[in-house]
């Protein structure tokens, strides 16, 4: 497995080992953020027969369509080997037959196969190579099937730029938080190299990305559809 991504930002096999219940649920925002939406795009585009989530973490995005529709086969990939070991054993114990967790590094994924439905969320912005990632990714679906991405723009940059910059007013909404650590785990997304917007998406696959907000509702939080923006991309 490459070392590159945990050098560059945040070392996962070591922080899924160690994480308690608040860390895990900061470090998974597709939880609250994708799993009811992406129903909506189900709903509305059809079942696929297969899917994956490419930054799986645990598994969240994975075991929700598994469950839900338990005709598709789902692919679960991350990075860290600890977390995918997780996932596995909670697959066999509840007896979900059709998902399975496989390593995989973005921008280098390439699972030799297809599907009709990739998600990536939360992911990217771990990425320094962001058009290569985002080929491999569009590259793993089916002609016909979709391809649905989370992505930090300049404004979520920014944001986070205001965190760093003023950490004791942040410290309000999070006693807890480390300017080091977050301004590490972001690096990337400080530094605008994994930032991302709707033009340099087209520029590199040639499709525009489309809004969700045409089948579903804008999610209260504004950051949840500015900051981080929620596209679908037909192939």
């Amino acid at each position: 497995m490459p070392d590159a991504p945990f050098e560059q930002t945040i070392d996962w096999n070591r922080f899924w080992e160690t994480a308690d219940a608040d860390d895990r649920a900061g470090a998974t925002p597709s939880t609250h953020h994708l799993t009811d939406l992406l129903e909506d795009f189900v709903a509305a585009k059809g079942v696929p027969d297969s899917a994956a989530d490419v930054g799986c973490g645990p598994g969240e995005v994975a075991f929700t369509v598994a469950k839900r529709h338990p005709k598709t086969s789902v692919v679960g990939y991350d990075a860290a080997d600890s977390i995918l070991a997780e996932n596995r054993e909670r697959a066999n114990a509840n007896r979900i037959a059709n998902v399975r967790f496989e390593q995989a590094t973005l921008p280098e994924f390439d699972p030799d196969r297809q599907f009709d439905l990739v998600c990536c969320y939360a992911t990217l912005c771990y990425v320094d190579d962001t058009e290569r990632a985002l080929r491999a990714l569009y590259d793993a679906v089916t002609p016909g099937g979709y391809l649905v991405l989370g992505y930090i723009t300049e404004a979520g940059r920014d944001h986070y730029d205001g965190r760093l910059e003023n950490p004791d007013a942040w410290r309000e909404h999070d006693p807890d938080f480390d300017p080091h650590g977050f301004a590490r785990r972001f690096r990337l997304v400080l530094e605008g190299e994994s930032t991302l917007s709707e033009s340099a998406i087209e520029d590199t696959l040639g499709t525009p990305p489309r809004q969700f907000w045409e089948f579903t509702e804008k999610p209260e939080e504004r950051w949840a559809w500015d900051h981080v923006p929620l596209v679908w991309l037909p192939k």
